[in-house]
């Protein structure tokens, strides 16, 4: 069975036995965001309760706070999420569709490697036993063409999201004539910044009214508190701050269900130790 076709049936099985059910469905659904049902909302909180017990109540050095979703719009200034939390966006004219050009790019990356892949299996068939796969990479014509493609796709691809590069991902686009799943041309739009957080406005009135977001991240509440934790809670250093808290990404190709959502749940701790010392406290992380 096809990999796509077994999401569909998870997806099915968790809205028939109350796990999941999409978002005002009785009003055409709003995409990428759940509702989580009886026996959903159930797991979700053993889950939750688990973590933070685990985190928390096993150690001496970790503590919990739960902090505001709203925050001043300075922070969100100055850990660089007003700047920077972005993802390109590309339309195609066509189909009126809109995409993520980097995941576009990703999945022709990964074409490639599907495309060598078959190369492969079908050579491990026609060799049996005696097939010896890194020979074959290293030998096959076919095989080497398309990994050249493919690395210098990826290298190109790689050196464009450093600036990032918006002409540069389009002219890869167009180079690699990647077409829009909908209508099946190439007829795309520029490359343009998407920022991934929700606005909004706090105030009495519109003209003394001020713009904030909807926290994309659970971790700069732990971050902004450091100080009021440490001396409050007299905490020395090593020590952790976790929390459980809502998140929100205004996603623009929101898909995956519940692994890619535009409200959602984030269970996260920050452990603080002193400079230099990384390696002593997560040994086998690296």
């Amino acid at each position: 069975m096809a990999q796509e076709d077994v999401f569909k049936k998870i997806v099915s099985h968790c809205k028939e036995y109350g796990f999941v059910f999409p978002s005002s469905e009785i009003y055409d659904g709003l995409g990428a965001v759940y509702d989580y049902g009886q026996n959903g909302v159930e797991l979700k909180n053993n889950i939750k309760q688990y973590w933070w017990k685990a985190m928390t109540m096993l150690h001496e050095n970790i503590v919990g706070i739960d902090s505001a979703i709203f925050m001043h719009p300075t922070i969100w200034k100055a850990s660089g999420h007003v700047d920077a939390f972005n993802d390109p966006l590309i339309d195609n004219r066509d189909s009126k569709k809109r995409y993520r050009a980097d995941v576009l790019i990703e999945d022709q990356i990964a074409k490639y490697d599907e495309k060598i892949q078959k190369e492969v299996e079908k050579a491990r068939k026609r060799f049996g036993d005696s097939f010896d796969e890194a020979k074959y990479m290293e030998t096959s014509e076919r095989v080497k063409e398309t990994k050249e493609k493919r690395d210098a796709l990826h290298a190109r691809y790689a050196a464009a999201m450093q600036g990032p590069d918006l002409d540069e991902l389009k002219q890869i686009i167009l180079d690699e004539e990647i077409v829009c799943p909908i209508s099946g041309t190439r007829n795309w739009t520029d490359v343009r910044q998407f920022n991934l957080m929700f606005a909004t406005e706090m105030g009495a009135s519109a003209d003394g009214s001020m713009k904030v977001y909807l926290r994309p991240e659970t971790a700069q509440g732990i971050f902004v508190n450091y100080l009021n934790v440490q001396k409050t809670g007299r905490m020395k250093i090593p020590f952790g701050i976790a929390q459980i808290g809502k998140a929100f990404r205004n996603e623009i190709v929101a898909r995956q269900f519940i692994f890619r959502m535009r409200e959602f749940e984030q269970m996260e701790m920050q452990f603080f130790v002193q400079p230099g010392t990384e390696l002593e406290w997560f040994p086998n992380r690296l």
